[in-house]
């Protein structure tokens, strides 16, 4: 069944439930407070079309921008960008080659999120290489948001996805090693390099984001960090902008930390401003503590980016017609 037609029939299925009493107690209640506009003050000349992603991902901004420089739209653009690494296997923290949980199963997470808040996401998903296409099947064939482990995988196969295994042999090598102490250390900008998320406006100035990452070396199988889920790891609102994060997605999750930056903007911060205060409020609740890094990337509906981190190190990658550039971020503990 068609999404469309899925939830108009479920929507109508649901009118019939209600109660002659409870649509007279409707009618007597207070309307709700309009959600505010955004105060994103516009510029006569906003950067568009642009992208920008986490980290030094050459390879992949340069595909997001191909796509939106030949008239493509944001969505597409964001997806065939992080799938250049996702099928990268070198890159070991996203897609094939991503290193294994402790067990010994290469678990992928991913979302993805259009200029209409649509969105979905796969998460603790096997065997499938672009775990972002999944993602976008899900938000575009099934009524569903999120779709986690064999049934993630189920539907992915159902969607014409060929299974692989995405072990390489650097990764069976290391994990072998690995065995040998079983130890987990969180590496600043090492093992937390895990995460590509991609932000971009085209030439309509639509906006649209993904994320994708095989998460932290050697987790507890079963763990799902920021990466998959719509509010913490990835948030797009048309209206304001978008933001994504990288890093110890445990902490991002507590402070829902992209809603949050996309909501400093639409309240008239810059995406600079608004990637300091979202690692300030998670410093506030983490005081003293320095095992650990996040790094957040926003962009605002002119085009206007901005990131800020826990520790130096994180870079994230911005493509325009101002050029292709790698940009460093200021940090929190400099």
């Amino acid at each position: 069944m068609e999404r469309r037609k899925f939830l108009k029939n479920s929507s109508l299925s649901a009118a019939g439930l209600v109660s002659a009493s409870t649509l007279v107690a409707c009618k007597t209640e207070p309307k709700p407070e309009a959600v505010p506009a955004a105060m994103v003050p516009t510029t006569p000349n906003p950067i568009k079309p642009i992208v920008v992603c986490t980290w030094n991902f050459f390879n992949a901004s340069e595909k997001a921008w191909k796509v939106l420089k030949e008239g493509g739209n944001a969505l597409d653009a964001v997806e065939q960008g992080v799938m250049v690494e996702e099928g990268d296997e070198t890159n070991e923290t996203v897609g094939k080659g991503g290193r294994p949980d402790r067990d010994g199963n290469v678990t992928l997470d991913a979302c993805i999120m259009d200029k209409d808040g649509n969105c979905g996401a796969v998460v603790c998903m096997e065997n499938i290489v672009h775990p972002v296409s999944v993602a976008r099947k899900v938000m575009e064939e099934t009524p569903h948001i999120i779709l986690a482990g064999k049934g993630a995988e189920k539907f992915a196969y159902e969607q014409g996805f060929k299974k692989e295994d995405l072990f390489t042999e650097s990764t069976k090598k290391q994990y072998e090693e690995w065995l040998k102490t079983s130890k987990y250390e969180t590496t600043i900008n090492i093992e937390n390099h895990d995460t590509i998320g991609m932000l971009a406006i085209d030439e309509n100035g639509d906006i649209a984001g993904a994320c994708t990452t095989s998460g932290m070396a050697y987790k507890v199988a079963g763990r799902v960090g920021d990466s998959p889920i719509i509010g913490a790891g990835l948030f797009i609102d048309n209206e304001v902008g978008g933001a994504t994060a990288t890093g110890v997605g445990e902490e991002v999750i507590r402070t829902v930390g992209s809603f949050l930056i996309v909501e400093l903007m639409r309240q008239g911060k810059s995406p600079q401003e608004a990637c300091e205060e979202g690692v300030k409020r998670i410093m506030k609740k983490n005081e003293g503590r320095k095992d650990f890094q996040i790094g957040f990337l926003a962009i605002n509906k002119n085009g206007e980016t901005g990131g800020y981190c826990v520790h130096p190190g994180f870079t994230y990658r911005e493509y325009s017609d101002n050029g292709h550039k790698n940009r460093e971020v200021i940090s929190f503990y400099e």
